[in-house]
């Protein structure tokens, strides 16, 4: 089973009864999924950028990614309608806990100049987006094979309610986030 699952049931579940009063057990927040999207406007010019963009998103989540089209042609980015700019994947359950696994404990310490992710990046009903500026912090990446670096965009899905308790459950988790008291 995987480890953050297990955190979930022995550490997770309690501290939020204890903070928020539920009464039963089912009706805890849990984790519902994770979507990681990476957009590859350079694929408009070249398809290998697209190729290379996939090949690490299939190293990193463990699953084939989803191409994804441009609905609009916007000439200012040279993008026309239809074209593959886009690429995302969703991972639940074992897959899901696996990932975030390697995600808090592997990929965010490997963040250069990291103090912390930003508390107020939620939406409002309990779901958690971040930005990764390069694929390379994972460790699946191998540096020196990379061909471009490329950001990505990780959303977590949770089924709180509110923003403070999936902050508090993903806090629980391991999510370094920054403290409310130091920011300006």
């Amino acid at each position: 089973m995987a480890r953050l699952k297990d955190l979930y049931k022995s550490k997770v579940v309690p501290g939020l009864t204890e903070e928020f009063g539920y009464k039963n057990p089912m009706a805890v927040p849990r984790m519902e999924k994770v979507v990681v999207s990476m957009g590859v406007g350079k694929a408009t010019q070249d398809k290998k950028f697209l190729e290379s963009a996939k090949k690490d998103l299939t190293m990193i989540m463990g699953q084939i990614p989803a191409v994804c089209k441009a609905k609009k042609s916007v000439a200012g980015f040279k993008v026309r309608q239809g074209q593959e700019t886009n690429l995302k994947v969703t991972v639940r359950g074992v897959r899901m806990y696996e990932f975030m696994d390697r995600l808090i404990n592997l990929a965010i310490p490997r963040v250069r100049d990291f103090r912390g992710l930003e508390p107020n990046s939620f939406d409002g009903r309990g779901n958690y987006t971040m930005g990764l500026v390069e694929q390379g912090v994972f460790p699946e990446i191998n540096p020196a094979q990379m061909e471009f670096q490329q950001g990505m965009n990780v959303t977590l899905v949770t089924t709180a309610n509110t923003d403070e308790e999936a902050r508090k459950m993903l806090s629980l988790f391991g999510m370094p986030f920054k403290s409310t008291e130091t920011q300006e």
